[in-house]
């Protein structure tokens, strides 16, 4: 049994860990894939050239199994046979030893297509031109929820405000691209990769082989975000069909290009809300309709979409509410798994929209929010009474402290004023607030229903104990937290505690690593296997325990009524970004942020550090500069990193945080998940700081400085636009 390097991170550290693109496999066959260049089309004909002696092309009639990868329905082909739906698509898969003459052979293959008209918005979805994509109205997944009776909410209402907030797609630009190698060993086709859930592709190769004598082997992964979570089956599928006729090794890696233009991305989601204030300046209606654009197959939109639809409301107390939600096929790239999976997207919508209600009722956007919080004694959106103690205001108190921000904004209000002519008024400072949650685990009963993970402890007779968990640690620092809950239940050195190597032919199925979950959910199997353990200790003798899932009594889910516990626990988390405005250029200077969070207890604070720091810069990247925007082919304008902008160092300043200390009694050492949490609020944060900075409004990211200057100069250029055509009319 092979285990992660107990010296934690050592390897990465230092150079040594092996990825896919730096291991040596005897006779190994490198593979690339031709995909389509056409966004939706029937596929007519396929002119093939002849393959060179040890180049072979493989296509969906040499899949031996079913032609599709199970990520969740069967509706994505792993190789496109009678139609396309997106511009990079794969059709074939071409293998060789020389990647020269791979792609040689790849540009000599014609592909003929009947086109049809693509639609790469969720308008032109809707339009159905040229018929529908999917079924007979292109919608993949659609939930309706309610809570308390919106008629008579609106009725109370004295101020009906109505606005549309949107997000667009986001790239996860992980250090290392998708790759992986499969080769055929003791009877079984066994694929190792850079991947985030190896029984997700242990299953998927299963589908297309047609047998289960197959293994998936989690390399080191230089990073995955989300993106390594369903693509991987792009790669495995394909992959698995080619070392099963070969019966050699081959490698599939992606060039970056490639990955960035065809790989999955955070969804675009439009929210439009229409929200009723009573006379006392309080919410008493919402009524929420959103849209995510799933791409060209559902992928993981569904379970987007209900996560959107179950938090809609974010961490507030409303009495009336309607949520709809629906989720619309295009021919653009399947979107999938994100950090924050749909929260993100919701979250900068609701709190950018609080934000503007708070201004219009003429309150301070902070107070205005805290007035709204849940109570632990408040009914949640899904009907189910709070479980534990909600700590918001305690956090909102820290984060208000910490970063100063009564003070700044008094401050702030003194700055020369924006108004419709502020070319000289050189920089504006602002500072915004962003309040939020993350449900920890697969939504609703899924965990006990579908996943029912399990875990081993495995004691050798000198006394070291291996974790078995199929669990991946993709940077976030899992193969040192769960060590430690073994060391720590039990009372023993941690040098003594060992991981093994995520391998489905050694560790159970303990579910995927996404969700929040692995500490949550697997962390506290492991920890109740050690408590075990350490009651039947046998000294000198090797001794196994396992520990399967079974939900808290008190978590009740109703999948049909999307009534209940719609997560088995909540995390919490508070933002605060202050900017520098260039009020000439819209260029934004982050010159302070902050972040309090209510993850339970941590496992071990340092290593969270790191989450709360790179989660708050990914975030500020998706809130002020990572555009990605379709051309008007379907393709991304965005295709290198020069393209794609990310934040570096030189742009995010130190950032305070904190952790408020509130036990969960069915986690780990009284722990929640909380690696996405960190994603969630940061982006909305950003806008707001912008907001107080301009005096203008924003209702979409990325905050670019063309957009602030859209922002500050659209009346201006109208008027100026209006005398010009008044000057020539005259």
């Amino acid at each position: 049994m092979d285990t992660v390097n107990t010296r934690f991170k050592w390897a990465e550290a230092t150079g040594e860990a092996k990825y896919i693109a730096d291991r040596h496999y005897e006779g190994l066959l490198e593979g690339r894939f031709y995909r389509s260049s056409c966004p939706r089309g029937v596929i007519k004909s396929a002119k093939i050239p002849a393959m060179p002696e040890g180049y072979h092309l493989f296509g969906a009639n040499d899949v031996p199994g079913q032609n599709v990868l199970p990520i969740v329905e069967i509706d994505w082909p792993a190789f496109a046979d009678k139609e396309v739906r997106f511009v990079g698509q794969v059709i074939y898969l071409l293998v060789g030893p020389d990647p020269d003459v791979i792609e040689q052979l790849l540009q000599q293959i014609e592909v003929e297509y009947s086109p049809l008209t693509p639609a790469y918005t969720i308008e032109q979805s809707k339009a159905l031109i040229d018929g529908a994509i999917h079924s007979t109205d292109n919608v993949l997944d659609t939930h309706t929820l309610t809570k308390g009776d919106i008629d008579e909410g609106f009725a109370q209402a004295v101020t009906i405000i109505e606005e549309t907030c949107s997000t667009g797609y986001q790239e996860h630009i992980y250090l290392e691209t998708q790759g992986c190698v499969g080769y055929p060993k003791d009877g079984k086709i066994v694929i190792e990769g850079s991947m985030q859930c190896p029984f997700y592709v242990h299953h998927c190769m299963a589908v297309l082989l047609g047998h289960d004598r197959v293994r998936a082997i989690q390399c080191p992964t230089g990073g995955g975000f989300g993106g390594k979570e369903d693509y991987p089956d792009v790669l495995a599928g394909p992959l698995a069909v080619a070392v099963e006729r070969l019966q050699r090794p081959v490698r599939i890696v992606l060039e970056r290009s490639e990955d960035i233009q065809f790989t999955s991305k955070r969804h675009p989601v439009e929210f439009h809300y229409r929200t009723g204030i009573d006379a006392d300046g309080n919410i008493v209606a919402m009524e929420l309709n959103f849209d995510i654009n799933s791409g060209a197959y559902l992928s993981l939109s569904g379970i987007v979409l209900q996560r959107s639809l179950t938090t809609a409301t974010n961490v507030y107390d409303i009495p009336n509410v309607r949520v709809e939600g629906h989720a619309w096929t295009t021919n653009t790239v399947p979107t999938g798994a994100f950090r924050g999976f749909g929260s993100p997207q919701n979250c900068f919508c609701m709190e950018t929209h609080m934000n503007h209600i708070a201004k219009k009722v003429g309150e301070d956007p902070a107070a205005f929010k805290q007035r709204h919080f849940l109570k632990s004694d408040s009914t949640t959106l899904t009907g189910s009474k709070i479980f534990g103690d909600l700590v918001l205001d305690e956090m909102l108190e820290r984060v208000l402290s910490l970063s100063e921000y009564n003070t700044k904004t008094t401050l702030n209000a003194f700055q020369p004023d924006s108004g419709e002519h502020c070319q000289g008024s050189g920089k504006r400072k602002g500072i915004g607030l962003a309040v939020f949650q993350h449900g920890c685990g697969f939504a609703g009963d899924l965990e006990d229903t579908l996943v029912r993970a399990r875990v081993r402890l495995n004691k050798l007779a000198d006394g070291t104990i291996r974790i078995l968990a199929s669990n991946t640690d993709i940077g976030q620092g899992l193969s040192l937290t769960f060590r430690k809950i073994v060391a720590e239940t039990m009372n023993r050195p941690l040098e003594t505690i060992q991981l093994a190597v995520p391998d489905t032919g050694i560790v159970p199925d303990s579910g995927p690593t996404v969700a929040s979950r692995s500490i949550l959910i697997v962390g506290y199997l492991i920890e109740k296997a050690a408590q075990k353990l350490q009651l039947n200790w046998q000294e000198g003798e090797p001794q196994e325990i396992e520990e399967i899932y079974r939900k808290p009594d008190y978590h009740v889910w109703d999948q049909t009524t999307y009534q209940g516990n719609a997560y088995q626990a909540t995390s919490y988390g508070a933002n605060v970004v202050e900017v520098e405005v260039d009020m000439a250029t819209g260029e934004t200077d982050i010159i302070g942020a902050w972040a309090v969070y209510d993850i339970g207890r941590a496992i071990d604070p340092v290593v969270f550090k790191g989450q709360i720091d790179g989660g708050l810069v990914q975030a500020l990247g998706y809130g002020s500069c990572e555009k990605m925007e379709l051309n008007k082919d379907g393709v991304f304008a965005q295709k290198t990193m020069a393209d794609y902008v990310i934040p570096t160092s030189l742009d995010v300043p130190a950032i305070g945080s904190d952790l408020v200390d509130n036990p969960y009694p069915f986690g780990p050492n009284g722990a929640k998940g909380g690696g996405e949490l960190t994603h969630n609020g940061g982006a909305a944060a950003f806008a707001a700081a912008v907001e107080a900075a301009i005096g203008k409004t924003l209702s979409s990211i990325p905050v670019t400085p063309e957009k602030i200057c859209q922002a500050l100069y659209a009346g201006e250029t109208a008027e100026a636009g209006k005398a010009v055509e008044g000057g020539k009319a005259k």
